[in-house]
């Protein structure tokens, strides 16, 4: 909408938020901040490798391959033959065109760049026009606790493909941890019109995000709505660990956990119309919609859904501590 102001931030993991982010960048260009988890980074070959933040920056600028949903499009793999000639690691794929990033950032970091920095320029030489935050610049890593030990995120992810049981997830170095000054000032703009949790893992994707103290508090504060929109389906995960996770953790695969995960920190859970049936029910308000993303325009229609339920919800009475947006104030 022409002279528009207002702005919104998104919390988001990797494939499935970012698919949710493509359709909200399309709608809104630079009013849309994307808050990326940056649990799962890890250093491998010698190299800084941001899986996460890689994967929205792809997809945000039009280079993802849609194959995979990570990396890049019209990859070349010669770097990874010949790491494997050299018997070197080859259980984390990097392609040659997708290893210039992880080159780039190590060296920035190296010379004393901040992360939020080093994506900053990446967005703008890969032409995106929202702005990317990492959700910290001190390091946070996600641990999982399985039946057969403590596995480094990518470990488990990526090297053991999700096989082990999972105990207990477990967010290191986040006691130390803490948001930017630039998620500060996205997340008290007098212009955010509302906080959207993409449908990423809550576990693996978002809860590192929500675990940076003042994360939260900074959430709550806001006057804006804050909704989720759920990574369930009809009793399913569309793709990923997600369904696995939550029956090993003793849960229900179903909305009414993931609204009960978030609890009252949303205003609103978006869920599928095939959980229309239990929608009444949920310990939050629910709101219908086709979330199961396939194309591009199934990303904007959904992203234009959750824009119209902030607006409406901004519309409504506040929850009891919650200050009403300036723009709804009569």
């Amino acid at each position: 909408m022409t002279g528009d102001s207002r702005t919104y931030v998104a919390l988001s993991g990797g494939i499935g938020g970012a698919k949710l982010a493509l359709g909200l960048a399309r709608l809104l260009g630079e009013r849309l901040t994307v808050i990326v988890n940056t649990g799962d980074d890890f250093e491998h070959l010698g190299l800084t490798i941001s899986p996460d933040v890689d994967t929205t920056l792809y997809t945000l600028a039009g280079v993802a391959n849609p194959e995979t949903g990570w990396g890049r499009r019209d990859e070349t793999w010669s770097f990874m033959k010949a790491v494997a000639e050299l018997g070197g690691p080859t259980w984390f794929k990097l392609g040659d065109r997708d290893l210039a990033i992880h080159v780039e950032r190590t060296r920035r970091l190296r010379a004393g760049e901040t992360l939020t920095s080093v994506t900053a320029h990446l967005a703008a030489r890969l032409g995106v026009a929202a702005r990317v935050l990492p959700m910290s610049d001190e390091p946070v890593r996600t641990a999982v606790e399985t039946e057969t030990g403590t596995l480094a995120f990518q470990d488990y992810f990526a090297r053991e493909q999700c096989r082990p049981a999972v105990r207990r997830i477990r967010y290191d170095g986040a006691e130390t941890a803490r948001p930017t000054v630039q998620i500060e000032a996205a997340l008290s703009a007098p212009t955010l019109a509302g906080i959207i949790i993409c449908p990423s893992n809550p576990w693996l994707s978002v809860d590192p995000i929500l675990a940076v103290p003042g994360m939260r508090e900074a959430i709550r504060a806001s006057s804006a709505p804050v909704i989720a929109v759920s990574p369930i389906i009809g009793g399913k995960a569309v793709k990923g660990p997600t369904a696995k996770i939550m029956a090993e953790l003793g849960l229900a695969v179903d909305v009414a956990s993931i609204a009960r995960h978030y609890g009252d920190l949303l205003d609103a859970l978006v869920v599928d119309a095939a959980d229309r049936a239990t929608a009444d029910a949920l310990p939050v308000p629910a709101s219908i919609a086709d979330t199961l993303m396939q194309t591009t325009d199934d990303k904007i229609a959904l992203a234009r859904h959750c824009l119209s339920l902030c607006e409406r919800l901004a519309a409504a009475p506040p929850k009891p501590g919650k200050r009403r947006p300036a723009e709804t104030q009569a």
